[in-house]
Parts: structure tokens; sequence; C-alpha cells
């Protein structure tokens, strides 16, 4: 298993939990009459979502137990038209895709094959490892302090949110947007207190990587059952 720093532990649980939560950010709101909805700001589109998905949560504590796959598959159909598994898969994969930029024809089709197999595995493993978790936050007061826009560009925000916990405990989340050329605010990476779940998982991928001596398939092959054994690991402290 990929090591985790103690004093990390707890963050990179509640990290990796929301996570599911601010994915549902990404691309677009549809309304009613089918029209989209392209003006939402992103600190908008952080409160509708987690009003979303703690309403998803709250119906899941009454038939989870005897039918927890119905809560996983609500989860996936949700996330399924939403998140761009590509996009999250390629900012994970970090150098390891950049060196796309190297390669021939053949070599750049094998890496974005081994790029499709890998969003597939993130999803997979994120919805099975994580969204039990989210059960456990389902009466969690949540509150977004706003949007701050980055003085280099207008198209790049950060939304801060306060998320009250047990014992009076405070997590300050820090969700990294940036909008895109359709209008929509889409999620870029997620600091929970001093935690950046981007470098963590691309950290993670990369020592994978070095262990199966970049054979990437393997490493590949190996994610879920790590992130699973975090998962457990963190379900027992």
């Amino acid at each position: 298993m990929i090591g985790i720093h103690a004093d990390h532990r707890q963050f990179l649980g509640l990290t990796a939990t929301l996570l599911i939560v601010c994915l549902l950010a990404i691309p677009r709101w549809v309304m009613a009459d089918g029209s989209e909805l392209k003006s939402t700001g992103p600190a908008e589109v952080i409160r509708d979502v987690t009003e979303q998905i703690m309403s998803v949560v709250a119906d899941a504590n009454d038939y989870f137990d005897e039918d927890p796959d119905r809560y996983y598959q609500e989860i996936d159909a949700a996330l399924a038209d939403l998140v761009d598994w590509r996009g999250f898969a390629t900012a994970v994969m970090g150098d390891y895709y950049s060196r796309g930029r190297t390669m021939d024809a053949a070599g750049r089709e094998q890496l974005k094959r081994q790029r499709d197999a890998f969003a597939a595995t993130l999803r997979e493993g994120l919805i099975r490892s994580y969204a039990k978790g989210l059960l456990a936050f389902g009466g969690a007061q949540m509150e977004v302090q706003g949007a701050e826009a980055s003085p280099q560009s207008a198209r790049i925000a950060s939304v801060t949110q306060l998320v009250y916990g047990e014992a009076d405990r405070v997590y300050t989340i820090r969700y990294q947007m940036g909008q895109y050329k359709d209008g929509s605010w889409r999620l870029r990476n997620l600091i929970i207190e001093t935690i950046n779940l981007g470098e963590i998982y691309r950290n993670q991928f990369s020592a994978l990587a070095q262990e199966a001596d970049d054979d990437l398939d393997v490493a590949i092959s190996q994610w879920n059952a790590m992130i699973a054994e975090q998962a457990e690991e963190l379900a027992r402290d």
C-alpha cells in the first residue's frame, strides 16, 4: 500500500468522500424545460450541488442496508452524464500522460486507451469505496462562504465551503473552479485544510507506476485495490 502520513489520514478520508459531492458540479445544469443554465456562478454551483447530493444521501438512509446497490447505482447514474472522467484521469496520470507529446501515433493511441481504462477504474473505485462514507455526512452542516476570483483570469475562481463536523471541528474546503467555453464552471482541484487531492492522487499514481516499472496497465489494475485498502483502513481508525 502507498503510505499516508498519520496526520493526514483523517483529512484524506474526508477529502475522498467529499470528492463525490464536488464532482457533481462538473459540466452543466439543466432547467426543467430542458434548456441549459449557463449563468450559474461557481459558488451557486457548489451550493446547489451540496443540497442535491445531501438529499440523495438522506433518502438512501431508508434503504441502504437492504439495497446498497440501488444507492451505488443512483450515485453512478447521477455522475454518468456530469463528470468528465477522462479529464480527471488525465490530471491524475500527470506526467505519465504528458509523455504522449513525444510519442509516435501508435504510442499516443495506446496512452489514450490506458487513460480511458483508468477513467473507468477511477469511476468504479471512487463510487464503491467512498460513496458509503457520504452517509456519515448526511446530517452535517455545510456553508458556502462565497467565491473569490483569480487575479489572473475572471474564468478562474476559488469557492470556500465550511463543513461542521463532530466535536465542533470545522473543515475548510476550497474548490478550485474554471469556467469553460460553454459557460459552465467545472472543478479543477479540491483542497481540504492542507490536503490537496490532486497532488495526493498524482503522487499515488506515480508511485504505483514506478513500482510497476512504468507499466501503466499494471498500475491501473492495482489502483482500486489500493483505494479499497485505504478506505478499509480509514474505516477502522
